[in-house]
């Protein structure tokens, strides 16, 4: 009997510690939480620094005419966003004269963070980035996290030098959107992806008359509704589009941009107080 004891204690000890973890008060569980959090992170940040470190003498390596070379491609990229900006600035200058005159209330404003990605979490039961930046840059939880390709995801945890962020192929993750071109909202929502397949994520309440499949896809924005992502921010591609059962909508399938699986900088949004 004690021989047999002696076997089983393993798993005695580990139900002891589960039943122990389970009656706990949440605030204890949080704060315990957020403390290996805390004490984890200066490892994953400092395993950043160093891949910066080895970029950074990577591309030391360069010959002189490649970097020549990349130099006259940046000028034509450099020349490209300017004349954009320039578009956008007159744009919001028009905006917001409209806005004057129609008499219409404020849009939020946001103040552009950008961060480098410290760690990716892609498995079935997490969708998420780390970044490094927390609170000390003015960082709260709910902040829209985008690329150059749109939407990347929503701040969901907020430590003093890092985030997590939930990403837009998260099933947790559900904003109201709209297909280009239409301006009648649909709910949006990440789907079940696997680990190593591309992200994807689904649309509900499309109307009937709209249409879309893999040849002739149709972009999905954000709507701007709920005031957590400002309106026109791709979301991805809706490739079909199917009756849903009871017949007074549409449901859909949401391709998402590809380069989400190899972001290492990601820009931040914001909130700023109207003045």
């Amino acid at each position: 009997m004690p021989r047999r004891f002696d076997q089983n204690r393993p798993f005695a000890t580990l139900g002891i510690i589960v039943a122990a973890w389970l009656i706990l008060p949440v605030g204890f569980k949080a704060l315990v939480r957020a403390s290996f959090f805390e004490l984890t992170a200066p490892v994953a940040q400092a395993a950043s620094y160093v891949r910066d470190l080895q970029e950074y003498w990577s591309l030391r390596l360069h010959t002189e005419s490649e970097l020549i070379e990349a130099g006259r491609d940046l000028a034509r990229v450099n020349a490209s966003y300017a004349l954009s900006v320039q578009q956008v600035a007159d744009l919001q200058t028009e905006i917001s004269r409209l806005e004057s005159a129609l008499r219409l209330p404020p849009r939020p404003h946001y103040r552009e963070e950008a961060a480098r990605v410290v760690q990716r979490d892609f498995s079935g039961w997490w969708q998420r980035l780390v970044i490094r930046k927390g609170s000390s840059s003015g960082i709260t939880v709910g902040c829209p996290v985008v690329f150059t390709g749109g939407v990347v995801g929503r701040v969901s945890e907020v430590h003093t030098f890092s985030s997590v962020v939930e990403m837009i192929s998260s099933p947790d993750v559900r904003l109201a959107a709209v297909i280009e071109g239409d301006t009648r909202p649909v709910a949006y929502q990440g789907g079940d992806n696997p680990t190593f397949g591309p992200a994807k994520g689904s649309i509900e309440f499309v109307p009937l008359d709209i249409f879309a499949h893999a040849d002739s896809p149709r972009s999905l924005v954000t709507s701007g509704l709920g005031g957590q992502f400002p309106p026109g921010l791709k979301i991805g591609d809706v490739v079909r589009v199917a009756p849903s059962a009871d017949g007074l909508f549409k449901t859909g399938e949401v391709r998402l941009d590809l380069r989400l699986a190899e972001l290492d900088e990601v820009t931040v949004l914001v909130p700023e107080a109207q003045p």
